[in-house]
């Protein structure tokens, strides 16, 4: 339920290049728009706009000046119109309008991510780097905070030397702007849900620079299932501007309070110990009233950046992060030894939780990034030096366990008010635990020939780790953890068939530490690896539309693999198991017209276990992402959209439940009713499909079909 702090600097070379190339010619744009001011007596003034800012303005961090097509990776970019477009206030919502990334939503506070078959294990914004405990991210960040949302896809291996064969996901925040302005929001959803947000950018001094941007969201959001309801509310605040000639400071502070009332810890038992499969109403929950699912985020951050020479750039990073978590949950579950629900939908018994978690990142990073030349051709450079530390801390409390634990339940579907809740005691257990990451990294992009390009770098990592595990059998303090050292060298290479049309292939080395242990609560050696990916990406009409056709395959080894429940502890065991994922990936995305935009994905996966046969049922093997808007010709203030997603059948480990084959589909509508005014409307589950949305750590009812409506106002 915490989050670590993860560095992945190497991340920077590569990770926020998605997108780069439409956020440098936003940038350029602007700074030229803006090279005017008109007086009050009507005469123009010049205002001078460093170009410094063109290469802050969305871009995250720093990294080797490659557009997407040049990247040998697969890269998809959400950016805010769509996110904006289509409703998506939540992170997780945002993320499923991408191509190849499957969301596992398998209680109502904690979701995991995958792609290519394996757990998303790396998260980022701005380029500073977060491992996700075991994959699983605790509640959603708010969207309207970012800029784009960039899905590297493939092994973060090539990014950052460390990682599975997955892939990364990259938040890049909204940064001041060279402008004064903003706009309002407010939204009207279902079950009564209201939100509002406010984002304004603000010009601080006369010449241009120094500037700051000011983001607001409030979100009250009541739910399809029995009884939850979450509150949201998320204030961010940047400032950024010149010291001296050449030196550049950022920095930023973030604040999000997200209380979720009547949460589901766990998910639905669906299966019955006879054989079948269970069928229940979309509303139904095993929750309790009296839980609720608390958290508390704060994050600043620092950044200089210091003009070296025309061509070199030294950056400083610093970035702290505190999270907490109060909780009080229900867990409801089967008996150790029993299969399933009896025949009549009773054998659930329930189990009560309270606690108080603390975790805190610190992150420091320098790194420097350039350009040379040699050998008659210009090639680029970043290299740096990098350490973070976490420390986390949870405390539980106590109850009668004997009056109130694993008590029998109702029938289910069940009322909230069935579990009476404990009478809390004193602490009843406290853990605690830290690590420390010290990175040292280069990668060099280096023109061969003019058409033939090559990535390579080295990352070299130390980990020291002490405390209480964060996974397996909810480990104990005290622990006794070997330091973990490792090199990872990584290459890729690029070819200009045509102006429009490039060739690449990329091969790294793939390192995972894990914290699972084995059925002798040894733990498991790190998971290692390799991953190769080849493709073609090309532009057309004009450079607006992008298409890109990848073929993969990566192997896992040792990967920590669910193994089941010892019944002498009943606690989790988990065995290293080698692992392989082989597939292509296809994408089309752009504009193919004046006023029309279209992304179109593809994905088609195979993955096998040890023995050949497949495994990781709950992954689908294939998946259909899109999305289409367009303006309407003879009424051109109206703007319609539709976007989804198509996937193939999926089932849990044990095979004993099953979710076929489905599509879910979108649908908006936004007209301008004045110049700063457009209202719109949003229909998600067009077709009000019943599914469940996830099977990897057992599974939840998707939302049925919701409308809502928003205003947004120009300031």
């Amino acid at each position: 339920m915490t989050q670590k702090l993860m560095l992945s600097a190497c991340a920077i070379a590569v990770c926020t290049l998605a997108g780069q190339v439409h956020a440098q010619a936003q940038a350029q744009a602007q700074n030229e728009t803006q090279a005017q001011a008109t007086t009050a007596d009507g005469g123009a003034e010049k205002i001078v706009v460093t170009a410094k800012r063109a290469q802050r303005v969305s871009k995250g961090a720093t990294g080797l000046p490659m557009e997407i097509k040049d990247t040998p990776q697969s890269i998809s970019t959400i950016d805010k119109q769509d996110i904006e477009d289509f409703g998506a206030t939540g992170s997780n919502e945002a993320l499923r309008l991408g191509t190849g990334i499957n969301i596992e939503q398998y209680e109502t506070n904690r979701a995991g991510f995958n792609s290519r078959g394996f757990d998303i294990q790396l998260t980022q914004v701005d380029g500073v780097g977060m491992s996700n405990d075991w994959g699983v991210v605790v509640g959603q960040q708010d969207s309207y905070l970012f800029e784009r949302i960039e899905l590297i896809r493939g092994a973060n291996g090539l990014l950052t030397g460390v990682g599975n064969a997955s892939g990364t996901i990259n938040y890049v925040r909204k940064r001041p702007k060279n402008e004064d302005g903003g706009e309002a929001n407010v939204t009207w959803g279902p079950y009564g849900s209201n939100r509002l947000a406010l984002d304004y950018n603000k010009v601080l001094t006369e010449d241009g620079s120094w500037a700051g941007r000011l983001v607001v969201a409030r979100e009250d959001k009541d739910s399809y299932l029995r009884g939850l309801q979450d509150l949201r509310s998320t204030v961010y605040g940047v400032i950024d501007g010149q010291i001296g000639e050449h030196g550049m400071l950022t920095f930023g502070f973030s604040h999000q309070r997200a209380n979720q009332d009547s949460p589901m810890w766990g998910s639905l038992t669906l299966n019955y110990a006879s054989g079948g499969q269970a069928e229940f109403d979309r509303s139904s929950s095993t929750s309790q009233d009296w839980t609720y699912w608390n958290t508390r985020s704060n994050n600043a951050f620092v950044e200089y950046r210091h003009e070296l020479a025309p061509d070199w750039e030294l950056k400083a990073t610093v970035n702290h992060r505190e999270t907490t978590e109060d909780t009080k949950l229900f867990y409801a579950y089967l008996p150790t030894g029993v299969a399933g629900l009896n025949d009549n939908d009773s054998g659930l018994i329930g189990w009560p939780y309270k606690s108080h978690g603390t975790t805190k990142n610190n992150l420091v990073d320098l790194n420097l990034s350039g350009e040379f030349e040699a050998f008659g051709r210009r090639h680029s450079l970043i290299a740096g030096l990098s350490r973070s530390r976490q420390q986390s801390d949870t405390a539980t409390q106590g109850y009668d366990t004997a009056t109130y634990g694993d008590q029998p339940l109702p029938a289910f579907p069940y009322r909230g008010d069935v579990y009476p809740e404990p009478e809390w005691t004193g602490v009843a257990s406290t853990t605690d635990g830290e690590q420390t990451l010290t990175r040292l990294y280069a990668a060099s992009r280096l023109a061969l020939t003019e058409r033939l390009k090559a990535i390579v770098g080295v990352n070299a990592i130390k980990l020291q780790r002490e405390g209480a595990s964060r996974y397996g059998n909810a480990g104990t303090n005290g622990v006794s953890y070997p330091d973990t050292k490792e090199t990872s060298p990584y290459v890729g290479l690029t070819y200009d068939i045509t102006p429009a049309v490039l060739g690449y292939v990329s091969y790294s080395t793939i390192f995972q530490n894990q914290d699972q242990t084995d059925y002798d609560n040894v733990y498991l050696d790190p998971m290692k690896g390799v991953n190769t990916e080849a493709g073609v990406k090309a532009e057309w009409l004009d450079r607006k539309l992008l298409t890109t056709f990848a073929v993969f395959t990566a192997e896992q080894k040792g990967l920590a693999t669910y193994a089941g429940i010892r019944t002498d502890t009943n606690t989790s065991w988990y065995k290293p198991e080698d692992v392989k994922s082989r597939g292509f990936e296809a994408e089309a995305t752009g504009r193919i017209g004046a006023d029309s935009r279209i992304t179109l994905g593809f994905t088609r996966l195979k993955l096998t276990g040890p023995d050949g046969n497949d495994t990781s049922l709950w992954v689908p093997r294939t998946t259909l992402n899109f999305r289409f808007d367009t303006r309407v010709a003879q009424l051109p203030q109206l703007r319609l959209g539709v976007g989804g997603r198509w996937q193939s059948d999926v089932s849990n480990s044990a095979e004993t439940v099953r979710q076929g084959s489905y599509l879910l589909a979108n649908a908006f509508a936004a007209y301008e009713l004045y110049e700063r005014t457009t209202l719109r409307l949003n229909v998600d589950n067009l077709t009000d499909k019943k599914y469940i949305g996830g099977l990897s750590g057992g599974g939840i009812y998707g939302a049925p079909r919701q409308v809502s409506m928003s205003v947004n106002y120009k300031l």
